[in-house]
């Protein structure tokens, strides 16, 4: 999902956001059956890395059409808001219906019941998003530069969750952390030679837009880290059910959302973003 999102947003820019959209949901939802489905480990990952694709696909392009379709910044930042709070949203349903699915019906109903969400997503994308053109995939889109970035976000991280069956400086995590950072190193530098790139390197010499991806690449990891974390501790040390478990984990998501929808617009509006980011950063640490 991480490593496919530059190549997804550069082809919504050359096919049409919307086009890129209605496919990636189609994937995504396509793959949850299968996933569901799936009566090996072989075929449930493989629906996973499908999975992984069509959330990339339709993900990259999603704020791109928020932007195209609110100019005006006051009512940019409070559709940016709504955005951030059906993610919010999202996540706090979902870890309690993930749960409740689980104990009552079976792992794979999480995946199943991605098919009516995704079928009703494609019938209200086909309705109300406006058609766009691009320039057509002729106008290149630099492959070698995603599958080197893809590569290496994915040896990065399987190296690193190997390191408790091989420890940290054996052969296996070394070799392959090494082999990661190489591939890293190889996309930045096709970044900075081929025609077409993904990630156009001048971008990053604004200040700005460097610092605010590099707080949102340490926020977001410490994020995730601490919600495995979490349901780990609460089901491997607690004893808590897969239903406990997303209620336990709930009270957090709503508040995001709550926040996103009713208040960090509007201070966002008032203050400027990058004082509402300071502040929400040290509540954070806090």
């Amino acid at each position: 999902f991480g490593g496919l999102l530059l190549l997804s947003g550069r082809l919504g820019d050359l096919l049409g956001r919307r086009r890129m959209f209605l496919a990636g949901t189609a994937v995504f939802t396509a793959a949850s059956v299968l996933a569901g489905a799936a009566g090996s480990p072989a075929l449930l990952v493989t629906a996973r890395f499908l999975q992984g694709a069509g959330s990339a696909m339709a993900s990259a392009v999603g704020l791109g059409i928020l932007v195209t379709l609110f100019t005006e910044s006051r009512e940019r930042a409070r559709a940016i808001a709504v955005f951030s709070f059906t993610g919010a949203a999202g996540a706090s349903i979902g870890q309690v219906l993930g749960g409740v699915l689980t104990d009552a019906l079976g792992w794979h109903w999480i995946f199943f019941i991605n098919l009516p969400i995704g079928l009703a997503v494609l019938l209200v994308a086909v309705r109300v998003l406006p058609a766009d053109r691009g320039p057509g995939i002729a106008a290149g889109a630099d492959t070698i530069g995603a599958l080197l970035v893809t590569g290496g976000v994915m040896l990065g991280i399987y190296s690193v969750v190997e390191v408790e069956s091989y420890g940290w400086l054996s052969a296996h995590t070394l070799g392959l952390g090494a082999l990661a950072l190489a591939l890293l190193a190889a996309f930045v530098v096709r970044q900075a030679t081929a025609a077409t790139p993904l990630l156009p390197l001048r971008i990053l010499r604004s200040r700005s837009v460097a610092g605010a991806n590099l707080v949102q690449i340490l926020m977001v990891a410490a994020l995730f880290s601490f919600q495995i974390l979490v349901a780990l501790y609460l089901q491997r040390v607690l004893g808590y059910g897969a239903t406990a478990t997303g209620l336990a984990m709930l009270p957090a998501a709503a508040v995001i959302g709550a926040v996103s929808l009713g208040l960090s617009a509007r201070l966002s509006a008032r203050f400027g973003d990058r004082s509402v980011l300071l502040l929400g950063l040290a509540l954070l640490i806090g």
